[in-house]
């Protein structure tokens, strides 16, 4: 009897796997024919009108929304880790300087690494889940303190010490200006992290996972979820549909600008998603609360949007385009006085709470995900030529 094994059968996929299940998850869903996505079993859309972002990461984390108790009581808790150890604290300077003309969340993947270290996190595979639990919260509580840290000390800032008397919106608003936000800002903020904290297994949350499922540390996955995200094709788009917004200048440029666009076939930035066929339910919420703000660039976003739907169904015609949730989170996020090259790191100071939970639920796997390629270079083996 032949003691080799016999070869498995390949499976072929579509590119970038689209549509491919790769495991079950209980953290939520995105159902993109309807424009409709949650967290575990509540609409994510209603829980960002109607919740705190403490209780959603509860929800995440612990699998259940906290009554009033319980939600002080992991306000409380989360609050108070968001100081960072003082090796880490020491370290920012060069890590700012060194990732000033990349950004924060450059840097932000050196400090993760660093933070790990110096909190002593273990490997998921050898501890238990209560403490791999426990890693998570504190790695998301540093998260903020270690961009704006970051930012500030790139533009030649001090750090802002976080506050325990503040909500996470707040105190990452305040740890960004050095002032203490309004209500309101503070508010649109929070509402704009709650509706990004998990979206389906895009590819920074598969990342993380993928990582995890080799029994890495909570810092290692979310470093790796942070690379993901740093590429343009993933996270970088916020700052860019704003960019649309500065190209186009003026309400009587819309028109001509649009139709050359989508005649040369371009990407309109802020429009179109790889899930959603209908109007992203992010951007329909974050209409909202912009147009609350309102102003002129509201106005003008809105008039943008409304004439880029008009001239896809004139030119393109059966082409379904519609906002997406960067168009609306960059003029969000302008209104409550965040710098550009923040969009993007505030997008990972609430996403950061998403790959987590999908680290611990990949944890409780002990198979490591390890799909296969199918080699189409030269035909092997040749003999090795002699070196000249």
């Amino acid at each position: 009897m032949s003691s080799h094994r016999a070869a498995p059968t390949l499976v072929d996929v579509p590119r970038g796997l689209a549509g491919v299940v790769v495991t079950d998850t209980r953290i939520g869903d995105v159902r993109g024919a309807e424009g409709f996505y949650h967290y575990r079993q509540y609409s994510a859309v209603e829980l960002a009108r109607t919740r705190r972002f403490e209780d959603v990461w509860h929800l995440l984390v612990h699998g259940e929304l906290p009554d009033a108790g319980r939600s002080a009581a992991f306000a409380a808790e989360t609050a108070a880790l968001r100081v960072l150890p003082d090796e880490v604290r020491a370290a920012l300077p060069a890590i700012a300087a060194a990732s000033r003309r990349s950004g924060p969340l450059a840097g932000m993947r050196t400090a993760l690494s660093l933070l790990g270290a110096a909190n002593g996190f273990r490997p998921v595979y050898d501890i238990d889940a209560d403490r791999r639990r426990q890693d998570t919260l504190v790695a998301c509580a540093a998260v903020p303190t270690l961009l704006t840290s970051l930012h500030r000390l790139a533009k030649g800032l001090e750090p802002v010490e976080p506050r325990e008397d503040l909500s996470c919106a707040a105190n990452y608003l305040y740890m960004l200006t050095g002032s203490e936000p309004d209500e309101r800002r503070a508010r649109a903020i929070e509402q704009y992290l709650i509706s990004t904290i998990d979206h389906g297994f895009n590819a920074s949350t598969f990342t993380a996972r993928v990582v995890a499922s080799t029994g890495a540390d909570v810092a290692a996955c979310l470093v790796g979820a942070v690379g993901a995200l740093s590429g343009p094709l993933h996270g970088g788009a916020p700052s860019r549909a704003l960019d649309t917004l500065d190209a186009i200048g003026t309400p009587e440029r819309i028109d001509p600008w649009i139709r050359a666009r989508v005649l040369a076939g371009e990407r309109i930035m802020g429009f179109g998603h790889a899930v959603y066929r209908t109007e992203d339910p992010r951007s329909r919420m974050l209409r909202e609360i912009a147009e609350q703000f309102g102003g002129p660039r509201v106005a003008f976003a809105v008039e943008v949007e409304r004439r880029v739907e008009a001239i896809l169904a004139e030119l393109k015609p059966g082409r379904e385009l519609h906002t997406n949730v960067e168009f609306y989170a960059g003029v969000v996020m302008e209104l409550c006085g965040l710098p550009r090259d923040m969009f993007t790191p505030t997008f990972a100071a609430g996403r950061v709470v998403g790959w987590s939970a999908n680290i611990l639920e990949q944890a409780e796997d002990s198979k490591i995900i390890r799909p296969v390629a199918r080699y189409v270079g030269p035909e092997a083996p040749v003999p090795v030529p002699q070196a000249a």
